[in-house]
């Protein structure tokens, strides 16, 4: 298949376009650079859809960069490199004289409501409390086609674990050095999915005509809290993993709004994901981590 991902070079975009690639498909990049396989957000805007047999969006400015306050201006950033990306594949792929067959976008799972008892699956209600479930909300609903001519996916994804990006760059120099431990009280549910699963339940929703409507992407050890993911990773490396990161340092460098969600969590399961057929690579974590650290 011709794939085109928009916000392809980053991190899981990476990942996916490597799967892809691997199993025989092209794939085109929609990014802010032009480049080599590379299409522009301007020229898609001004020519509209190069020719493909499906689309996927990754884009998106990383929420918990710590570099950035959260402030008015960052939120807005957060709103529209997601908005705005996904309505001008969204209205692409609605003018394109022959459509692509199917259209994923990747969302989080910051549509459901934070709980230390609740259990959710795809069909669970949420995405109306507070800025990141009202994002989910507004972001998925940009990406919704007229018509059923192009099959429409939805992948709401955990905190995504891998080797050389994404949330665990940030905690292994702590870790290794012995500082690292849950943060807050640690009770709160860590809903997590190794790179490699994300990119095949991408992939799977791709290539299996049968996969439409939301897939949650988190791993099916869906039960794992923030402590029992900070003693994992410590076992993985080797070292101790009991220091706990204050709530109110982890409020000061994040704010607010944004320290929610890492300071509460949601216990997710991937209900749908399982029934259509896909097989995970890192079911578990204590395997998943190893890989990652090794």
């Amino acid at each position: 298949m011709r794939v085109l991902v928009g916000g392809g070079t980053g991190f899981i975009g990476t990942a996916l376009t490597q799967l892809l690639k691997a199993r025989g498909h092209e794939v085109t990049l929609v990014s802010r650079q032009p480049g080599p396989d590379c299409f522009t957000w301007d020229e898609l805007a001004r020519s509209g859809l190069p020719s493909c047999d499906a689309a996927v969006n990754l884009a998106g400015e990383n929420i918990l960069n710590p570099l950035r306050r959260w402030n008015e201006a960052f939120q807005k950033d957060v709103l529209s490199s997601r908005l705005e990306t996904t309505q001008m594949l969204a209205n692409a792929i609605t003018k394109a004289p022959q459509p692509p067959k199917a259209w994923i976008l990747v969302t989080g799972v910051a549509y459901y409501r934070p709980s230390l008892t609740a259990e959710y699956d795809e069909d669970s209600p949420g995405g109306d409390f507070d800025f990141f479930s009202n994002l989910v909300t507004k972001w998925e609903a940009a990406a919704r086609l007229p018509g059923d001519s192009t099959r429409q996916v939805v992948v709401r994804s955990g905190v995504v674990l891998g080797r050389g990006g994404g949330a665990i760059s940030h905690m292994l120099l702590p870790f290794r050095l012995g500082l690292g431990g849950p943060i807050g009280s640690g009770h709160q549910f860590f809903p997590w999915i190794h790179i490699r699963d994300l990119a095949g339940i991408l992939t799977h929703a791709l290539e299996a005509n049968h996969v439409q409507g939301v897939l949650n992407g988190v791993a099916p050890a869906s039960t794992t809290t923030n402590a029992e993911f900070a003693q994992a990773l410590g076992t993985a490396l080797g070292r101790p993993a009991f220091i706990p990161l204050p709530r109110t340092i982890v409020r000061a460098v994040f704010g607010q709004e944004r320290a929610v969600m890492l300071l509460e969590g949601q216990k997710v399961v991937p209900r749908r994901t399982l029934a259509t057929g896909y097989q995970y690579s890192f079911p578990e974590l204590g395997a998943a981590l190893k890989e990652i650290v090794a």
